[in-house]
């Protein structure tokens, strides 16, 4: 299946071609007349830029459905229904996510116990169990209770028919990356004993109810999304046997897309690293090394009995590796990490003028040795992987500001300057 042949989603949308950019944190949203999280001209102009880069399908950073718990103090908000002033940003957000001929869809999201303690003193998720990672940037979470579980899948339905309504051509559920959806999956996290919790089926509730809600909000010619974890990979979590068994509770839901990735915080294989290198399961480590895409290995499994087109994010690096995995069914590419740094190589790819991304991780690192993501210290372990993280976001905030991308950057200063921003939104997106 050709790279640059067109995709028509069961709802009746098109994709021009197959490449996807896939959904990436922004921190680009504005305070307008005392509002935080409004849509305004950066997170435009940015997106802007990547329309017009060549991709057939935008998926947006994380808008999320309650201001209380968002993944950090910059995103975009949209929790309720929104006065002139705000449909207008998410408007003009939507008509720049469109620029290019792709379609635009509006990624929402909770983000449960991920929520920073500069936003949330006391996140909420499935469960009181707290994200085991150094720093103390999360705080223990209060379990929900059953009306405020309900309260979600409102927020949901709510958010994606004011996306729609501003002009989305539809919205992707965030189930993946440990945010409050695959919390609820994950029984490391939820020890529930009621109708959210226990066996698999109540777990998924959630998401089913939630993905139901969705669709009637938005109706049947707008496209819905899912993202997925093909697993937590952490013992006892949510595996890929489980992954396999929700595909089949989201037939029949009106699903037009599922993107399939996996980890969470605590084990980040959406980042394909642990440290800065790519780690696998034993028992897809070779062949998915050898074709670059962290999740393929999984998504050939799920391509066996799932019936929506599915999209595969993470790793792709080679025009090859990419038509090797439409040949074997898979819809769309998503691509993200290469569009901070390269916002034009949709459109590069597509006109052959590359064959190939430039691999910029091996040289994302603090230092050699001891200071590498290969460090037996744990602090400096993580501070190479928010490192590399920080290089990626000051990118995205540079294409907001207008300006060029860094193909290069210090480390540790990226770092510094990513995170003295991020304390500066906390006190500024109250």
């Amino acid at each position: 299946m050709p790279l640059a042949s067109n995709l028509t989603l069961p709802c009746g949308l098109t994709a021009p071609n197959r490449i996807a950019k896939a959904a990436m944190t922004e921190g680009l949203a504005e305070v307008v007349d005392g509002t935080a999280g409004v849509a305004g001209e950066r997170i435009a102009r940015c997106y802007r830029t990547w329309a017009e880069g060549g991709a057939g399908l935008l998926i947006t950073g994380n808008i999320m459905v309650d201001r209380r718990y968002r993944e950090r103090p910059a995103n975009v908000v949209v929790d309720g229904p929104q006065d002139v002033r705000q449909r207008a940003g998410l408007e003009r957000f939507s008509d720049a996510a469109k620029a290019g001929g792709g379609l635009a869809i509006a990624q929402i999201s909770h983000a449960g116990r991920q929520s920073p303690k500069s936003i949330a003193p006391e996140p909420v998720g499935p469960s009181a169990v707290r994200v085991k990672l150094p720093g103390g940037l999360f705080a223990t979470p209060r379990a929900l209770d059953d009306g405020e579980i309900l309260d979600v899948i409102d927020r949901f339905a709510t958010t994606a028919s004011e996306l729609c309504r501003a002009g989305f051509d539809g919205v992707q559920v965030h189930s993946a990356h440990g945010y409050l959806l695959s919390e609820f999956l994950n029984p490391r996290v939820n020890r529930r004993d009621d109708r959210w919790g226990g066996s698999l089926e109540n777990r998924a509730r959630l998401l089913i109810e939630t993905v139901r809600a969705v669709r009637d909000a938005i109706g049947p010619d707008k496209a819905l999304s899912i993202k997925l974890n093909s697993s937590d990979f952490q013992k006892g979590g949510f595996s890929f046997e489980d992954c396999q068994q929700v595909v089949g509770l989201l037939h029949g839901e009106g699903v037009d897309l599922l993107e399939i990735s996996g980890g969470n915080y605590e084990q980040p294989r959406m980042m394909g690293m642990d440290g800065l290198e790519p780690v696998f399961d034993e028992g897809v480590r070779a062949s998915t090394r050898a074709r670059e895409a962290y999740f393929m290995a999984y998504a050939e499994k799920i391509l066996e009995t799932a019936r929506m087109p599915i999209m595969v994010t993470g790793g792709f690096r080679t025009r090859a590796a990419m038509d090797e995995a439409l040949d074997t069914g898979v819809a769309m590419i998503g691509m993200a990490r290469p569009l901070c740094a390269d916002p034009d190589a949709p459109r590069r790819l597509l006109a052959g003028e590359i064959e190939a991304l430039p691999a910029r991780e091996a040289s994302l690192r603090l230092g050699p040795g001891w200071l590498g993501p290969q460090s037996p210290i744990d602090t400096i372990k993580a501070a190479n992987g928010f490192g590399a993280m920080a290089f990626y976001y000051r990118n995205i905030l540079r294409l907001g500001d207008g300006e060029a991308t860094k193909p290069r950057m210090n480390l540790f200063a990226a770092l510094v300057k990513h995170q003295l921003q991020e304390t500066k939104d906390a006190k500024r997106f109250v």
